[in-house]
C-alpha cells in the first residue's frame, strides 16, 4: 500500500519525542479490571493472560513491548477505549512479565511467536469470536510482524494486525539505543533484564549462563549475547536479531496490517522505517508520523486526553470488520 498520509498533529509539547515517549509513564492514570487465566504451555510452563471483556465477538490481542505487562499504561489506555466501542481486550503477559517468574530458565524474546499462537488457540477454544486482531506495541509489534509473516495457517477468525513503535530491525534498535541521547532508556531496560536473569542464574545453576557476563552486560548486545543467546539456541546477538527481525518477514503478510512507526522515534534506526517494503504491499498499511516518540502519540486539549493512537487502532479494526 502506499504510504499513508498521517493524521497526527500534536501541540508544540508533544514535539520533544523524549517528553512524548515519558508522557503515559508520567502523567497516565487510568485503570482496568482484568479476569485473569493461565494457560499451560507444552514445556511444562504457563503464560498469564488478563482479559477485559464486554461481551463482544471481537476482540484485540495486546502484546507488550519489553520488561512491559498487562500493567503498562498504554496497553490500558489502549484496551480501555477499544471496551468503550464495544471491543473485548486481553493482553498476554510474556513469560517471566505478569508478575511471578515462570519455570524455565528461559522466558521470552523479541520474535517467540510461538506463545502466541498458544494464546490465541486457548482463547478460541473458550470463546466464539468471529474477528481477532493483534495489537503489539514496540518489542510486542515486532513478534506481532513476525507472527503475521510467518504463520500460514493462522486461524480464519484472525482479521488482521496493527504494530505500534516497531525495531523492525532489531540490530538497527539495539545500535541506535547505545547512542547518548538513548542511555537513560537503556540503563532502564538493563536493570531489570540484569535482575531477571541473576536470578534464573540463582535458581537454575545448571543453565548455561555466566553471572560475570550478566553482571557486565551494559549494552543489548552485551545482554543478548550472555542471554538470549544462549537460551534460546542462537550463535549470538547478531544471529539472534538476524533470525527474528520482522522486517524480512513483512513481504510475506497476507492479511490487513497497519504498522505505525514515528519519524522521531529515538529507539528506532533508518532500517526500521521499512518504506520499499510498504510500497507496492497489498496488505501491509505503513503510517510514518513525522511526531509521536516511542509508543507515545499523546495529544491533549485543556487536560483532556485526545486518545490519538487509540481511535487510529479502533478506525483500523472498525474498516476491517464492517
Amino acid at each position: 500500500m502506499p504510504l499513508l498520509k498521517s493524521t497526527y498533529n500534536p501541540s508544540v509539547l508533544y514535539r520533544n519525542s523524549h517528553f512524548n515517549t515519558a508522557y503515559k509513564t508520567l502523567f497516565f492514570t487510568g485503570t482496568i479490571n482484568y479476569s485473569r487465566e493461565r494457560i499451560k504451555t507444552g514445556d511444562d510452563d504457563f503464560i498469564d493472560l488478563d482479559s477485559s471483556s464486554v461481551g463482544s465477538d471481537t476482540l484485540v490481542l495486546a502484546l507488550h513491548g519489553l520488561e512491559g505487562s498487562s500493567k503498562s499504561k498504554y496497553i490500558i489506555s489502549a484496551l480501555n477505549f477499544l471496551n468503550s466501542q464495544n471491543i473485548d481486550g486481553a493482553a498476554l503477559n510474556f513469560r517471566g512479565c505478569s508478575g511471578e517468574d515462570n519455570n524455565k530458565p528461559y522466558s521470552y524474546h523479541s520474535g517467540k511467536t510461538d506463545d502466541v499462537d498458544l494464546s490465541i488457540s486457548y482463547l478460541l477454544s473458550k470463546n466464539k469470536y468471529r474477528n481477532i486482531f493483534l495489537l503489539g506495541f514496540s518489542m510486542g509489534g515486532n513478534i506481532a510482524l513476525k507472527y503475521m509473516g510467518t504463520s500460514k495457517n493462522m486461524p480464519s477468525e484472525i482479521k488482521g494486525a496493527l504494530a505500534i513503535s516497531v525495531p523492525c530491525d532489531l540490530k538497527g534498535s539495539a545500535t541506535v539505543l547505545e547512542s547518548l541521547h538513548n542511555i537513560v532508556y537503556q540503563n532502564m531496560f538493563m536493570k531489570t533484564l540484569r535482575e531477571k536473569s541473576l536470578l534464573k542464574f540463582t535458581k537454575f545453576p545448571e543453565s548455561n549462563l555466566s553471572k560475570e557476563a550478566i553482571e557486565n552486560a551494559k549494552t543489548f548486545k552485551d545482554f543478548d549475547n550472555a542471554v538470549t543467546a544462549p537460551l534460546f539456541g542462537y550463535k549470538n546477538a547478531d544471529d539472534y536479531w538476524e533470525r527474528n527481525s520482522s522486517k524480512q518477514f513483512i513481504s510475506e503478510i497476507y492479511k490487513p496490517t497497519l504498522l505505525i512507526n514515528a519519524l522521531d522515534d529515538s529507539f528506532l534506526s533508518e532500517s526500521c522505517f521499512p518504506f520499499s517494503e510498504a510500497e507496492n504491499h497489498q496488505k501491509l498499511y505503513f503510517e510514518a508520523p513525522k511526531y509521536g516518540g516511542h509508543v507515545g502519540f499523546n495529544s491533549t486539549l485543556l487536560g483532556r486526553d485526545l486518545l490519538w493512537s487509540e481511535k487510529r487502532i479502533f478506525e483500523f479494526i472498525k474498516h476491517h470488520i464492517s
